[in-house]
């Protein structure tokens, strides 16, 4: 792995590397726009360090242990962490080897070819790797013989057909098999999803298919923390936190952009911001469009309900897709910022 060229120049809020030194974490986001998938970590409590990997249209990111999943164009690629011995716990293994293996001892550990079915998301669960092909409106597993095969779809998709009907995006893991899902439309159409696109999208319970919130503007990363199920609505820049059974959400904060990928580590929720192009169809005139004008990481506070961090992309990136966390359990070393 070799330094980002210059290109790929940001900047960020005086204290972030004092945050993530803190958390001892690595912060790993996907951006297809650029074909990176990129790592970013304190070096001391004063400065950061970035890295990445390069792969055709990365978008879906999945960590387990001591492994990273990364979605491409036509595969998807496991890689695992050489640096660590088999025998440490993963909780336990201390930041310096987790910085070493993001400089160069990730390597790939095995392949799944799926085609170009559009993999938007990945997830471990108990029975392996998930995968959400968008294109054939469907969940699929990964299999021994290293492809997908599809073992969900939404009730009203009447078949699987390569024609992203409702344009299924994203999964929650709940104990180890997939509880929740969003996509942009209850459509069975050819990219029906497009005409309300702003304000169709959907929550869905996996097992029993039920739609469990609507009227969603663009939802994506749902995520379980503790209980409680956040997810980001991309086309009005919110974080919310949603109530299932009652059938309504709660606005956490308003976020500065169009928002997507999101991983907990702490107290804190790392999300992906992306800019938004004008000239696009499917992100112009959406409601965030004015603000959607910078790509970057921003750190919320679950606590307080607000942004205290950012990291923001003055060129080279201009849309992230998913943000994940190494290690998960990593040990905090020193007091956080104030």
């Amino acid at each position: 792995m070799q330094a980002l060229p210059t290109p790929f120049h940001y900047t960020h809020s005086p204290t972030l590397p004092q945050l993530l030194w803190h958390l001892g974490c690595t912060l790993v986001f996907s951006t297809y726009q650029a074909g990176k998938v990129i790592f970013i970590r304190a070096t001391s409590p004063e400065k950061i360090d970035q890295r990445a990997l390069d792969f055709p249209r990365p978008m879906g990111l999945a960590v387990s242990d001591q492994r990273i999943a990364v979605a491409t164009r036509d595969e998807v690629v496991v890689l695992a962490n050489t640096s660590v011995e088999e025998s440490i716990e993963p909780r336990h293994v201390d930041s310096e080897s987790l910085i070493g293996a993001v400089e160069g001892r990730y390597v790939p550990e095995s392949t799944y070819f799926s085609g170009e079915v559009d993999t938007h998301d990945l997830a471990w669960g108990k029975d392996g790797l998930w995968a959400i092909s968008t294109l054939f409106s469907s969940m699929a597993l990964a299999e021994e013989n290293s492809t997908f095969e599809p073992q969900w779809c939404p009730p009203f998709v009447s078949n699987l057909a390569p024609e992203d009907r409702c344009h299924l995006n994203s999964m929650a893991i709940v104990d180890g098999q997939p509880e929740y899902v969003t996509a942009f439309g209850e459509v069975d159409t050819f990219e029906g999803w497009r005409d309300t696109k702003a304000s169709g999208g959907i929550l869905m319970n996996v097992p029993s298919g039920e739609i469990v919130l609507g009227g969603l503007p663009m939802p994506h990363s749902p995520r379980v923390y503790d209980g409680k199920l956040y997810l980001l609505l991309s086309a009005t820049g919110e974080l919310v936190c949603a109530e299932p059974q009652a059938g309504r959400y709660e606005v956490v904060t308003q976020l500065p952009g169009f928002v997507r990928g999101m991983a907990r580590c702490g107290d804190y929720l790392f999300v992906g911001l992306s800019k938004l192009r004008k000239t696009s169809s499917t992100f112009a005139a959406l409601p965030i469009s004015e603000q959607a004008v910078f790509s970057g990481i921003v750190a919320v506070s679950l606590s307080e309900g607000r942004i205290v961090e950012h990291l923001r992309y003055e060129t080279g990136c201009e849309e992230i897709y998913d943000v994940q966390v190494l290690p998960e359990g990593s040990t905090i070393r020193t007091a956080p910022p104030s």
